[in-house]
């Protein structure tokens, strides 16, 4: 039976301000497991979930964030904690707020349902390339998505409620940051998930386990 694990996550600005954020998440018992390979070649990584295919490539540091409101990731400037490695579920700061990821071990049993949003639009043409929070290069056409708290990178299924659809994303950037919204996925997620042109859609959330 699932049960709910609530987080209250407070920030205080200076010595006057303080800023509380609560959470709600589902943590259940059992996880979908599904196989996997991996293939590095040419700088690339490539791994094959099922029936979906992703390819991961590292971007370099010049490139901007696709979400420049992060201020600083486990105490330090964005793009420092991306060069050190320490972003996978370490807390962060958008706007003033401090968000405190799920570990390991709470997101391969997490699931939820909300709803969805995608993002990416403005990168499309854009001169260069975008960064996740993760440091990887920002694929507005592949099958990625934000989470404000899981780990990063994470492997989620998103099944649209409204039609049915499903398939499987990686999480490898931090968002949304909007009111009532528990996940941000690619363009090209969307268009999979049959929700591009109405741009939000209600969905279940659950993590996988790559078995391989």
């Amino acid at each position: 039976m699932p049960f709910a694990r609530h987080i209250l996550i407070a920030a205080c600005l200076g010595l006057l301000s303080c800023s509380i954020i609560e959470t709600t998440y589902d943590v259940t018992v059992g996880t979908l497991k599904l196989g996997y390979t991996v293939t590095k070649f040419a700088g690339k990584t490539v791994y094959q979930v099922g029936r979906f295919t992703y390819t991961v490539v590292l971007a370099p540091l010049s490139w901007p964030l696709t979400n420049d409101d992060i201020e600083t990731i486990d105490g330090l400037p964005p793009k420092e904690a991306i060069r050190q490695g320490r972003v996978k579920a370490s807390p962060y700061v958008v706007k003033g707020r401090r968000y405190v990821p799920m570990s390991v071990a709470e997101a391969q049993t997490y699931r939820e349902t909300g709803v969805a949003s995608w993002y990416g639009y403005e990168t499309y043409h854009q001169e260069g390339g975008h960064m996740t929070a993760n440091g990887e290069a920002f694929d507005p056409r592949g099958l990625n998505a934000a989470h404000k708290y899981l780990p990063l990178p994470t492997f989620v299924r998103v099944v649209n409620l409204e039609n049915h659809r499903e398939i499987i994303v990686r999480v490898n950037d931090r968002g949304p940051f909007v009111e009532g919204r528990i996940i941000d996925v690619s363009a090209g997620a969307a268009k999979k998930l049959g929700f591009y042109n109405q741009g939000t859609a209600r969905v279940l959330v659950e993590a996988v386990e790559l078995e391989g």
